[in-house]
């Protein structure tokens, strides 16, 4: 027996959301650039259907806009919105520590270590980019996830691929980033440490940081 059209559809849907949820936030994609269906179909050989779903859900979450009988437009990258961004990261993300430090158990701390020290081995050697992104996101997910909140969770990982459109667009900051690296240890310390005043302003300063980074992306001259 075959594999049923529906599901062969579903894991289309869900292998091209992936694909051009990672290039939407890689920037290769123009920000307010109207994205082309045909093309699209062409560019990463998938049917409409999966397509369209795909193209939906990514609407959905943020990434793309949709307009009514026009299609999609990749949004466009403005200093207030990177500013909103930033806020609600802080409030959110701040919130899901404290709430983490609190209910998280020794299964917790050590799926962190093992997160903390995957991210320290992952090189960040240009054709590496991608694995140390990864590793990083996987870092970030470990340390709020016991916070206890499905939604909370979803938002964060919504505000993240918002963040990460305008930080990857934006120049290198090599000092900065040995800043953050290390930073990323000293979440982990304080968290096995249970200090959640500590760990809740180092996080603050830790998105600050980014932040100015991002930030470049949208001062910079293109």
């Amino acid at each position: 027996m075959g594999i049923p059209k529906r599901q062969v559809s579903s894991t289309a849907s869900s292998r091209i959301y992936d694909t051009l949820r990672q290039d939407l936030i890689n920037g290769r994609f123009t920000a307010g650039e109207k994205v082309a269906i045909s093309a699209l179909k062409e560019r990463y050989e998938i049917g409409l259907s999966p397509l369209r779903e795909a193209l939906n859900r990514l609407a959905a979450h943020g990434l793309l806009i949709q307009e009514n009988q026009r299609g999609f437009r990749v949004p466009s990258m403005e200093r207030s919105e990177l500013d909103d961004i930033a806020e609600m990261r802080r409030e959110l993300e701040g919130m899901a520590l404290e709430r983490a430090i609190r209910l998280g158990d020794a299964e917790w701390e050590s799926e962190l270590l093992a997160a903390a020290h995957r991210l320290k081995r992952a090189d960040m050697a240009p054709d590496k980019v991608e694995e140390w992104e990864h590793f990083h996101a996987c870092f970030h997910r470990t340390l709020v996830a016991p916070c206890g909140s499905a939604w909370l969770l979803r938002f964060i990982a919504q505000l993240h691929d918002q963040f990460d459109r305008y930080r990857r667009m934006a120049p290198e900051a090599p000092e900065v980033r040995c800043v953050l690296d290390a930073q990323h240890g000293e979440l982990v310390e304080l968290a096995l440490e249970r200090d959640i005043k500590s760990a809740r302003a180092l996080m603050d300063d830790h998105i600050q940081r980014s932040y100015q980074v991002a930030l470049q992306g949208v001062l910079s001259p293109a």
